[in-house]
């Protein structure tokens, strides 16, 4: 492997290939800004003992979305990796330099495929924040930014574009302005938008608390989340019900709930998800909680993180910590507690689909297929090249419409050849975007959250239901 070297650099090799020296320019041909005004400060920066643990091998490539559509180096794990070591070593924070931690989706298959065990998760993290308090963005990103960070983390808001949506779609303009063609090409952001959005369900008010059926076994906390709660609020009813159908108390507190932080963190703002989280753990902090369930990938793995969140918070790092070790994904926890409560047939095929925060950042991958399994008459099928991402990632497919629709038919594709009658997966942002490539491929599949089919056999409701 070589990366383009600009004159006067002398090469180093290292054990995966070779690697420009550092110089008067930057590893990208940018000139260098004056001393002391490196890429990174003091504030947690990409620390230097994770970067040198990457051995250059290559492992990570096949497996990274943004490699796999480009094959530029700089665009793999490995490659971002080079130029937070040259932020290290003082080069400045250059547009390009930042282009290549933006266009990370944050996937963290990386993680899963590397045998020196890196923590790309933390070093992108970390720098994330580094560039978001040290780099000019132009104002149409920053616009942008504004406008999503505005709307997305806070559910009331995102509940008012419901009526509009509805409107919209019952006027018949939607079709009207697909059969144009005209909107990927002006409004590339809101096509993506308008594609993603899905079927609206009127939504079912939840209790605060819901008793569990039979023994209680646990007293469970319950995130509702934002997208969840406003575009699939039928996903949180069904979690709620399975998870007191297996003798769990159900601690939901839907009307003090706010965002978990998720998005914040996975884009840098990190004074803004320390926010979040600190709300979070004060709605929950006299519940008497055992576990903290989720039923959203990327949240899951956030709040996993409470405890490396607010470190240096002397007032919430303990409490925090505490909290992150309660913290369970549904299947999770399901699969820890072992069924009760029995299983009705439901006689279907399923693709299930891992969210990548789900199977890499949280490991956890058999859980979920043991659930579906324990279900008589579902029929369990694997997808193809189950470790590249749907293109989804947060707010990824918004920030960039394009290439997220290359991985997002990538995995239509797959899923569709699986032949299944039914799509599974435990992300909100997994659903939109594999729905919205399966309808431009012309597909015909069914979605629907884990929650939803162990439901639908709890209550012994038809298959037909979910497709």
């Amino acid at each position: 492997m070589t990366i383009p070297q600009q004159p006067g650099d002398r090469p180093v090799t290292s054990p995966g290939g070779t690697f420009p020296a550092s110089g008067p320019r930057d590893v990208l041909g940018l000139a260098a800004q004056p001393p002391g005004q490196g890429a990174f400060d003091d504030h947690h920066p990409p620390a230097a003992e994770l970067v040198a643990d990457c051995v250059h091998c290559g492992f990570c490539l096949p497996t990274c979305p943004t490699y796999v559509l480009w094959g530029e180096e700089m665009d793999s794990p490995r490659g971002r990796i080079y130029l937070m070591k040259e932020g290290l070593e003082g080069e400045p924070l250059s547009d390009p330099m930042v282009a290549h931690f933006d266009r990370c989706l944050g996937c963290m298959s990386c993680v899963t495929a590397c045998p020196s065990g890196v923590r790309y998760d933390r070093l992108i993290e970390d720098t994330r924040q580094q560039v978001e308090r040290r780099h000019s963005r132009t104002p149409r990103e920053r616009a942008l930014r504004a406008a999503i960070f505005a709307l997305f983390p806070y559910r009331r808001r995102l509940r008012l574009l419901r009526g509009p949506l509805r409107a919209y779609r019952a006027s018949g303009l939607r079709r009207l302005v697909a059969r144009t063609g005209l909107l990927p090409r002006l409004a590339p952001t809101i096509a993506a938008l308008e594609s993603l959005a899905p079927p609206l369900r009127r939504p079912a008010r939840l209790p605060a608390r819901l008793p569990a059926v039979g023994a209680r076994r646990a007293v469970v906390g319950m995130l509702t989340g934002c997208v969840q709660s406003a575009f699939f609020p039928e996903v949180n009813a069904a979690t709620a019900r399975v998870l007191a159908a297996e003798g769990c108390e159900v601690v939901i507190l839907p009307d003090r709930q706010g965002c978990c932080g998720a998005l914040s963190v996975h884009n840098g703002r990190e004074e803004e998800a320390q926010n979040f989280a600190r709300r979070m753990l004060d709605t929950f902090a006299a519940a008497g909680i055992d576990f903290f369930v989720v039923n959203a990938a990327g949240c899951g793995s956030t709040l996993k993180e409470y405890g490396e969140l607010l470190r240096d918070d002397a007032r919430y790092a303990t409490l925090a910590a505490d909290f992150a070790g309660r913290v369970r994904d549904l299947s999770e926890l399901l699969d820890e507690l072992g069924p009760v409560a029995p299983r009705h047939p439901l006689p279907v095929t399923v693709a299930y689909h891992d969210a990548c925060h789900l199977a890499h950042a949280q490991g956890v991958r058999d859980q979920p297929r043991r659930l579906l399994r324990g279900i008589p008459g579902l029929e369990l099928r694997e997808i193809a090249d189950p470790e590249i991402c749907c293109g989804s990632a947060g707010i990824w497919n918004v920030l960039n419409p394009g290439p997220a629709a290359q991985l997002g038919d990538r995995k239509a594709g797959t899923v569709l050849a699986t032949g299944a009658r039914l799509l599974v997966t435990a992300n909100p942002g997994c659903l939109m975007q594999v729905a919205a490539a399966v309808t431009r491929a012309g597909g015909d599949i069914a979605l629907a959250h884990t929650a939803q089919v162990l439901d639908a056999s709890l209550r012994n409701r038809p298959v037909a239901e979910l497709l």
